[in-house]
């Protein structure tokens, strides 16, 4: 069995432009003579590595603590694409996703410098993908993100951004994304990692 972890370090994140940055306060530290250590924390929803839920972008959406733990526990397929995604790009992710493991063509990460186009993102939504993610802060075009955003969560297709895939070989792993539970937000940072079963 190989572990990948494929999240970012928090302090140390990529932030998307006009998000705040994470910061973290020493309360207590033995080195100064206090009997423990202690940290506290502040930090966006959408710091690092995290998954977006619908309520993202939709007043009704589900929040973080409603979205089923199998939308980002379970196989997933890892696609090495470059530039933006066509629909016929997508549709050839998933076809190529589902003759590897039709379990894992439900969970699709995209390695590479790679955009969601709004027709790709239509392909994914349209074939019931669980979760959609990619090594960016978003999915969707930088410049004008939300359409993209719209068609995946309105379809409650789960968001995994800023994963880290340098170092994953394209193919079939189990991915463990779960989110911290937070009741009633737009998104959460997680620790995500790829698991290869060795034959």
């Amino acid at each position: 069995m190989r572990i990948f972890d494929i999240s970012q370090e928090i302090f140390g994140c990529e932030v998307y432009p006009g998000d705040p940055v994470p910061k973290k306060e020493e309360l207590c530290r033995m080195e100064a003579g206090d009997l423990y250590n202690l940290t506290a924390f502040r930090m966006c929803a959408h710091n690092g590595t995290h998954i977006d839920a619908p309520f993202h972008f939709f007043k009704e959406g589900k929040t973080v603590e409603k979205l089923p733990p199998e939308s980002f526990i379970g196989q997933c397929f890892v696609a090495e694409l470059q530039g933006d995604i066509s629909a016929e790009m997508a549709a050839a992710v998933l076809a190529k996703a589902a003759k590897a493991d039709r379990e894992a063509a439900k969970r699709i990460l995209v390695k590479g410098d790679a955009v969601v186009s709004a027709e790709a993102a239509q392909i994914f939504a349209a074939a019931g993908v669980l979760l959609l993610g990619g090594e960016s802060q978003s999915v969707g075009p930088a410049e004008a993100p939300m359409a993209v955003h719209k068609i995946l969560l309105g379809a409650e297709v789960v968001l995994l951004e800023g994963v880290r895939l340098a170092e994953v070989p394209e193919g079939v792993y189990f991915l463990n994304a779960a989110p911290l539970n937070l009741a009633g937000a737009d998104g959460a940072p997680c620790r995500a990692f790829l698991i290869a079963f060795e034959e």
